[in-house]
């Protein structure tokens, strides 16, 4: 600093002024230090600004996956809109849901000095032997049940679970098969509940459950059973990618999708609509979520009142070609 000073002419003061973007600095004494600081290579240390601030300008993000789609599209959209507000992210993947992990995440992230923590994991993870942060961190949570211990943004994933099965009903279909994801999901346990509640209430029967692991892999498996069952005319599975392995089973067995089979998926994928046929399925607004859990934490931190409780974000469907009308010999049958 005190060479950027000498080459510009000015005092340190003058530097750190600048350097802190303080408007009073004339024009013409502005421009002489940056092109000093041009000159010499000098670039301000965000860290020692950020500690005498008080303020990091960085929103920490602790993930379970960046294997899962919905995962990796709310980080991005975290990313770009934090961006937009001139905040940097720190990412901390968990390789394994543990205590442990969890625990050495918020470790990190008080070392890493951020301002804010945005959770996209399941609640049962947040027990009170994790350590707090700093009391000035605040946090979000996306994809949980916190109740009102934090701020939640989430899909609606009820609303459009009962979305995807009642489309099933009205096309003819006598029930829906239901391919679940992992038991330990709070976004598959969501979806499940509201198929069979939207089952329940059309008074019609409620078939064996079939869990997968949101890979193709595992809906390939569950794929292959529900081909076997004679019944089986409709299927609502918890998400685009094991709804490809299903198809994949499925027409590999003889089944035609939509004529024998119908299918509907969640998520929306960008690949959805080239699946054969094309994936009628829940579209979720990732971006929205993204931008909610951003604007939730940039308000707590101008000091607004944040309450505890969930913000749900509307699902839609998007119809392809997945779906028809039920076959004509098992239509309305119950």
């Amino acid at each position: 600093m005190a060479d950027v000073a000498r080459v510009a002419g000015v005092s340190s003061q003058t530097v750190s002024r600048v350097s802190n973007g303080d408007p009073a600095v004339i024009e013409n004494t502005r421009q002489r230090v940056l092109d000093a600081m041009k000159e010499l290579g000098y670039r301000p240390n965000s860290a020692a600004r950020a500690l005498k601030r008080g303020d990091f300008r960085t929103i920490g993000v602790i993930t379970m996956s960046l294997s899962s789609t919905g995962n990796v599209r709310t980080l991005e959209a975290i990313a770009s809109c934090a961006s937009r507000a001139g905040y940097a992210v720190t990412l901390i993947p968990l390789d394994a849901p543990t205590q442990d992990n969890v625990r050495g995440a918020f470790t990190r992230l008080d070392e890493l000095a951020v301002d804010a923590v945005v959770l996209i994991m399941e609640v049962h993870l947040l027990d009170t032997t994790s350590p707090a942060l700093p009391p000035h961190v605040k946090v979000v949570v996306v994809d949980s049940d916190a109740g009102d211990r934090f701020h939640v943004v989430d899909t609606d994933q009820q609303g459009g679970a009962r979305t995807a099965v009642r489309h099933l009903l009205e096309l003819g279909h006598a029930t829906v098969w239901h391919l679940a994801g992992p038991e330990e999901s709070f976004a598959a346990g969501r979806r499940e509940v509201a198929w069979e509640a939207a089952l329940r209430e059309e008074g019609r029967e409620v078939p064996p459950l079939l869990r997968g692991d949101w890979t193709p892999e595992s809906g390939y498996e569950a794929g292959l059973r529900l081909a076997e069952e004679p019944d089986c005319t409709a299927v609502f599975v918890a998400n685009d990618q094991m709804a490809l392995g299903v198809l994949r089973a499925l027409h590999e067995r003889g089944r035609r999708v939509p004529e024998e089979v119908s299918v509907v998926g969640f998520d929306d994928i960008a690949e959805a609509a080239s699946f054969i046929p094309p994936l009628t399925t829940v579209h979720q607004d990732f971006a929205k979520v993204g931008e909610l859990c951003v604007d939730a934490v940039l308000r707590e931190l101008r000091g607004e009142t944040v309450e505890g409780g969930t913000t749900l974000v509307p699902t839609r469907l998007v119809v392809r070609r997945s779906t028809a009308a039920c076959p004509p010999d098992t239509a309305g049958k119950r």
